[in-house]
């Protein structure tokens, strides 16, 4: 909820003989560590008094009705008057019609952008608002909970058209990455990847499940009749690129859509998590003769780090060009080729050669042919960039002799890999900052003092998990990356020569500086940026 910026709440509130002068200090305190929260949440989450006297007289305060909303009061479809994206971008909840007037419940009465536009659009619908005000927590709680009754809502109508609009337009709107839509033995599941986990949105009835299925494949440039794999892709939506996939399983068939934003901002490298300066960064990817490979398993963000390198390097005297399956991002200055089913990897780099390239952006290194090709490329002066799909930087020399590059080749041209992992960053609108226990320092200490790091303990905080409407109760908001560098110098190289083993190689490394990504995921716990809980959730370290 939403009070004045100058602050006469609290002190009214006191006047009022509501709180005490030492309430207010504690609601103060507790906001020094919580900046992003209202004073009036704060004294109601600190219990300092009783919510419904708190309510009322913030009410009277602001000169406004009150209404401790919650789902029961809601006796309308929001859907129909105002759509979900702008409930939730204004905290603003109809909820009851009577006659030609509409009652609205707002976090913030005092936010006249928020109280006009909805004004607006209603007064467009022949409706005369009248509002209402109530705390944050309450607006938040009951338009996260009709989100997924809105879907069950739709569904129930039978307008397939609708449902499906629905599932695609609130997964944009929660971040989602992936929607899974999957036939279960009596019903329809719908989830959506957010942060790399898997959230249930909602149930379907499994009585629309062929007419689901038929509204997937026919916005997807599906055949209708086939029930086999296949690939589409939806681009009913301006600002994304959907690609879809079915596969048949024995209750139907599943489909996944992978939502991919177009005309997105390119992180910079520090933005991403990348453990180096910049001028250290500049130095690791300013490179002529040689290949950098980005490397993790499906879904850890390889793709964003090579454009994140690539957008580095793009200056108006460099050539680059780029190979990808498909494109997911569009940089203005670069030559982007989208391979098919019937352009390969391997055909397209043959072709780019021919193109006088400073730089080359394979999107995977999948076969021996584009390895081979690649290297080719390495060695006759251009710079290449791609990614493999491996569980860390030493395993990439064990893939690539795999697939049957030589270990000349291997040496020569490869100057360094990155791999990653993705971990998910606390929530800032809901984690609780504490002060670490001694069995995490414990924890922490014995991994730093495996490579030779010591933890200064001095002013280093960690977080409980909370969960809130922000980040879908999970307690955790968007994802950074612990990278891990290994260079190639004279030494790892003559080891790669000599078929020296991957336990070999990474001992060699170890010693000349090279660190794994526990360490940096590490770094990023003393930094607060996530949790203890989550890097051993992605790294298994205890």
């Amino acid at each position: 909820m939403e009070t004045n910026k100058r602050g006469p709440i609290g002190i009214e509130l006191v006047r009022r003989g509501l709180i005490s002068q030492a309430d207010i200090n504690k609601a103060l305190e507790y906001q020094r560590k919580n900046p992003q929260k209202k004073i009036v949440e704060i004294i109601r989450t600190l219990n300092l008094c009783d919510e419904y006297i708190l309510l009322e007289t913030l009410g009277e305060i602001l000169n406004e009705k009150t209404i401790m909303i919650t789902q029961n009061d809601v006796q309308i479809n929001i859907n129909q008057y105002i759509s979900l994206d702008v409930a939730n971008k204004y905290k603003a909840v109809p909820f009851q019609v009577i006659g030609n007037k509409i009652k609205v419940c707002f976090a913030d009465t005092l936010n006249h952008e928020a109280v006009d536009t909805i004004k607006l659009i209603l007064l467009n619908k022949g409706l005369t608002m009248e509002k209402y005000i109530s705390f944050e927590k309450n607006v938040l709680d009951v338009l996260k909970r009709f989100e997924g009754k809105a879907i069950d809502s739709i569904s129930s109508t039978g307008d397939v058209t609708t449902l499906v609009d629905s599932i695609i337009r609130t997964a944009m709107e929660k971040r989602a990455s992936d929607i899974h839509i999957e036939p279960l033995e009596d019903k329809i599941r719908v989830r959506y990847r957010i942060d790399g986990e898997l959230i249930k949105a909602t149930e379907i009835s499994k009585d629309k499940q062929q007419q689901l299925i038929g509204r997937l494949k026919s916005i997807s440039n599906m055949f209708q009749e086939r029930q086999e794999s296949q690939d589409g892709r939806i681009v009913l939506y301006p600002d994304y690129n959907i690609r879809v996939s079915s596969q048949k399983n024995i209750f139907g068939e599943k489909f996944v859509l992978r939502l991919l934003k177009k005309n997105m901002t390119i992180r910079g490298l520090q933005e991403l998590g990348f453990p180096t300066s910049d001028e250290e960064a500049k130095r690791i990817f300013n490179k002529r003769n040689s290949i950098t490979i980005v490397a993790a398993p499906t879904g850890e963000g390889k793709t964003t780090t090579l454009y994140s390198i690539i957008d580095s390097l793009n200056r108006p005297g460099i050539n680059i060009t780029t190979i990808e399956d498909p494109v997911e991002i569009r940089i203005p200055g670069l030559n982007q080729i989208e391979i098919d089913e019937k352009l390969r990897f391997a055909d397209s780099l043959r072709t780019v050669l021919r193109q006088d390239p400073d730089i080359i952006l394979v999107g995977e290194i999948r076969d021996r042919e584009t390895a081979e090709i690649a290297v080719q490329a390495g060695q006759t002066g251009h710079y290449v960039l791609s990614t493999i799909h491996t569980i860390d930087s030493i395993e990439v020399i064990t893939r690539l002799r795999k697939i049957g590059v030589s270990n000349y080749d291997i040496a020569s041209t490869i100057a360094n890999v990155i791999s990653q992992r993705l971990i998910r960053k606390v929530c800032p609108h809901c984690a609780k900052q504490r002060e670490f226990t001694e069995k995490e320092k414990e924890i922490i200490n014995k991994i730093d003092k495996k490579y030779g790091i010591e933890v200064d303990w001095n002013n280093k905080f960690t977080y409980d998990i909370i969960g809130c409407e922000k980040c879908n109760g999970s307690g955790y908001y968007d994802r950074t990356a612990a990278f891990e560098i290994l260079e190639f110098n004279d030494e790892i190289k003559d080891l790669i020569v000599k078929n020296a083993s991957s336990l070999e190689i990474k001992k060699k490394a170890l010693e000349i500086g090279y660190k794994p990504f526990v360490v940096d995921a590490i770094n990023k716990v003393l930094e607060g940026q996530t949790t203890l809980d989550e890097i051993n959730n992605e790294l298994i370290i205890y």
